[in-house]
């Protein structure tokens, strides 16, 4: 019989397996549905449905991936759309990790009751007991799981739907421009007509 944290490791290495070998159709879809969905909550109307995940594990991911990647002033893996990504991605390129990843959620929340008795699921605890709890268990494979998620939804392409309105891009940084036109820094400038 395998043990729990080998059991876990698995399933970690499944989901980041199976999201490098998917064919584009694949995660284009799921990328789509993670806009589809940020688009809504901007929009304040009713997010797609979830296909895999009930309310209560996706409110979870939602939980766990947010602390991952939080909202501040700058928009975070919530906003991007990560738990759709997620939900649908079990539907398609990650389907044959749905149970594995269900059981890791399960387990985890295992984890939070034992920590915090009377509290069955993560997104139940306080933020500050979701960080306590996640710094305690910040190498439990789930949570390496989530940590997957978290980076792929929300730093994704914008054109395959994820990160939703650019939003890990704003994270970043990183200035999206169709066109880059020199002077790209001081090394050029004055061969393209700058100063220098």
């Amino acid at each position: 019989m395998t043990d729990r944290r080998a059991f876990l490791a698995t399933a970690g290495a499944g989901l980041g397996a199976a999201f490098l070998a998917a064919r584009p159709d694949q995660l284009d879809a799921s990328l789509k549905r993670a806009l589809d969905a940020a688009r809504a909550a901007r929009e304040g109307t009713a997010p797609p449905p979830l296909e895999v995940l009930t309310a209560e594990q996706a409110a979870d991911i939602d939980a766990i991936v947010s602390q991952a990647i939080p909202t501040d002033d700058l928009p975070g893996a919530h906003e991007a759309g990560v738990v759709h990504f997620a939900d649908h991605g079990l539907t398609t390129w990650a389907a044959p990790q749905k149970d594995m990843l269900i059981a890791g959620l399960a387990m985890f929340n295992g984890a939070v009751a034992q920590r915090f008795p009377g509290v069955a699921r993560f997104s139940l605890l306080g933020p500050a007991q979701q960080l306590e709890f996640l710094h305690a268990n910040e190498q439990h494979p789930f949570f390496q799981q989530m940590i997957f998620l978290a980076i792929a939804g929300t730093f994704s392409h914008p054109d395959w739907g994820g990160n939703a309105d650019k939003a890990g891009w704003r994270i970043l940084g990183f200035e999206d421009r169709y066109l880059w036109q020199p002077p790209f820094g001081w090394y050029d400038a004055r061969a393209n007509g700058g100063p220098n």
